[in-house]
């Protein structure tokens, strides 16, 4: 089957389900489904889905982009109903394991996006589970890449590239903060200074120098161009990466309490830690 008969479904239309569903709506038929309606109200170019069990039914990929306090609820509601489905998980911590113990064995891809996706500048991590085949991995990627730029790891790497990707970018509205710097105009050596503060603390927590010099560079031009190309501001960047009890919450204390870059992203590593040890 062509990418372009492949129907998407996306359950939470939270930040992340809702950016993913604008990039992707005029290459694929995408249904969406929030228990939160009032989140749905006023989608154009997508299809509402009555609830998970009706979205599954309708699709051949199921996007799960809930929180993960509400991962297990989602889980057994699709259970079952799953099995010839791929099933996109970005849920931070929760690793693929935990996934096909509930769901059984079906194909499972866990990918870690970011914000940026807003503007296709995602820098996006892709993990194939177990059951999942070439073609699925390929499948996703593509899929992805209408997102940004998508890189395949290990899934021992994931926890580490959602405090990169996914907690980094509230570390550069941090950095611009405590420094009162204007987001539209960043000095060139501040510039500078973050992305070597970012590329060290990529490398603290497992990325070899070279890729922790680019995913930096991309997480803090990214973040530029996010404050360049709409009016979101610092603060509200960071208001909508953060979940309670998250990674990102659990960076931005430490930095706070006038910790580093490093020790933050060391935190959030943690925090992902202790999240798929459910």
């Amino acid at each position: 089957m062509g990418d372009t008969q492949k129907t998407i479904g996306i359950i939470g239309f939270g930040n992340m389900g809702s950016a993913i569903a604008e990039r992707i709506k005029t290459k694929y038929q995408v249904f969406v489904f929030d228990k939160d309606e009032t989140k749905t109200k006023n989608i154009k170019g997508i299809k509402l889905a009555d609830n998970s069990e009706d979205l599954v039914n309708k699709v051949d990929t199921v996007i799960l982009a809930v929180k993960p306090q509400d991962f297990d609820i989602i889980l057994n509601e699709i259970k079952g109903r799953v099995k010839d489905k791929l099933v996109i998980s970005i849920a931070a911590g929760i690793n693929t394991g935990y996934i096909q113990k509930i769901l059984g064995n079906v194909r499972i891809i866990r990918v870690m996006p970011n914000l940026l996706a807003k503007i296709g500048e995602s820098l996006t991590f892709l993990y194939k589970g177990l059951v999942a085949t070439k073609e699925d991995v390929d499948f996703a990627k593509t899929l992805f890449d209408h997102l940004g730029k998508t890189w395949l790891i290990e899934e021992n790497m994931m926890n580490a590239a959602t405090a990169v990707s996914g907690t980094g970018p509230a570390c550069c509205c941090d950095f611009m903060d405590s420094r009162n710097l204007d987001y539209h105009h960043i000095p060139a050596a501040q510039k500078k200074e973050l992305i070597s503060d970012l590329s060290n603390a990529a490398e603290a927590v497992g990325f070899n120098q070279g890729n922790a010099k680019i995913l930096a560079t991309l997480v803090v031009n990214g973040v530029i161009d996010l404050f360049d190309k709409t009016n979101l501001t610092p603060l509200e960047l960071r208001k909508q990466i953060t979940s309670r009890g998250g990674t990102t919450e659990a960076a931005l204390e430490v930095l706070h309490r006038g910790g580093s870059m490093t020790e933050a992203l060391k935190a959030a590593v943690k925090r992902a830690r202790e999240l798929s040890g459910r």
